[in-house]
């Protein structure tokens, strides 16, 4: 992961707005069958349908945020559960104040 790909993670509304979502799960998303909220992840199913977009465009969003490290998937049977990489944002955060 480079400067560029969180740059590029960030610079996106959509995926700025999952990561808000993800900062409080049990507040944006339902209780899941499988997986906690808080320790395991958000389905990816449910970011897709509350984004409003098909499975591929939702998946390709999470897959530029994981690429920046920003968030961490988590597979639990047939499906994949995304967290928040609260370290790695802090780090981000951290770097932005230093520009």
């Amino acid at each position: 992961m480079t400067t560029i790909d969180v740059l590029k993670a960030l610079a996106n509304e959509r995926r700025m707005q999952i990561l808000d979502w993800l900062k409080d799960p049990t507040r944006h998303f339902p209780p899941q069958v499988d997986g906690d909220l808080e320790s395991d992840g958000v389905c990816a199913l449910y970011i897709a349908e509350k984004l409003g977009m098909s499975q591929p465009s939702a998946g390709e969003h999470l897959r530029v945020l994981a690429a920046a490290d920003l968030i961490v998937g988590t597979r639990i049977k047939q499906w994949v559960f995304y967290r928040r990489n609260e370290k790695r944002i802090e780090e981000v955060r951290a770097a932005m104040k230093d520009l």
